[in-house]
């Protein structure tokens, strides 16, 4: 199991069979299994965030296929948090900040993620937790600002990696949301990371040692 950064734009054509699979896996979770208002044709999630080029880290089993996924977009630029849900800052200025990059779309395969770590969590969580700090850290930021739930927030806080709030929950469709703010940062991914973690940046890894 192993995450990959993808660029839709620098996209190899295995890589973009890849984020087919992925925006397929988004629709199963995000439409289907969590019955969220999302946009899905040709059994492809997607919405106006995947129009703006951003990076995806994919997390792939050893069999190729597509286990789970996550987008990141620079603070800087339209996001999630300032568009759609601006109301979830509450009193906060909503990050822009060259240092802060937004997550989004975060999901897991659970049909194909059974192996659990110690926390309780699947692997491939921490896995995937572990690729958006290790690739964001790489990246010069060292903050992670996302929209989700109280339910992710609470395997956020199981799995070390806790959620500073920007505001008050507020319901948003059939789900009680919550946006805030993450630690990109050696101790972050030295929680998080599983002891099968293959690192996104090997060479980066070796120098910090």
């Amino acid at each position: 199991m192993r995450v990959v950064a993808i660029c839709r734009t620098r996209a190899t054509s295995s890589e973009q069979r890849l984020l087919r699979h992925m925006h397929e896996l988004r629709a199963r979770v995000f439409k289907h299994r969590l019955d969220w208002e999302v946009h899905v044709e040709h059994n492809q999630e997607t919405d106006e965030y995947d129009r703006l080029d951003p990076t995806y880290l994919v997390l792939v089993g050893n069999d190729g296929q597509v286990i789970g996924c996550a987008r990141l977009l620079p603070s800087t630029g339209p996001t999630m948090l300032g568009q759609t849900f601006p109301l979830l800052a509450g009193a906060a200025r909503i990050p822009r900040s060259s240092s802060v990059v937004e997550s989004s779309r975060f999901c897991i395969d659970t049909e194909r993620s059974d192996i659990v770590s110690a926390s309780g969590l699947r692997d491939a969580t921490h896995t995937l937790f572990a690729g958006i700090i290790e690739w964001s850290m790489a990246n010069g930021f060292d903050r992670i600002v996302t929209v989700t739930d109280v339910r992710f927030e609470r395997i956020l806080n199981r799995a070390k990696w806790p959620l500073e709030r920007l505001g008050s929950p507020h319901p948003v469709g059939n789900t009680i949301a919550v946006a805030g703010l993450l630690p990109a940062d050696e101790a972050s991914l030295e929680l998080v990371r599983p002891s099968s973690y293959v690192p996104l940046f090997p060479a980066a890894v070796e120098a910090a040692a």
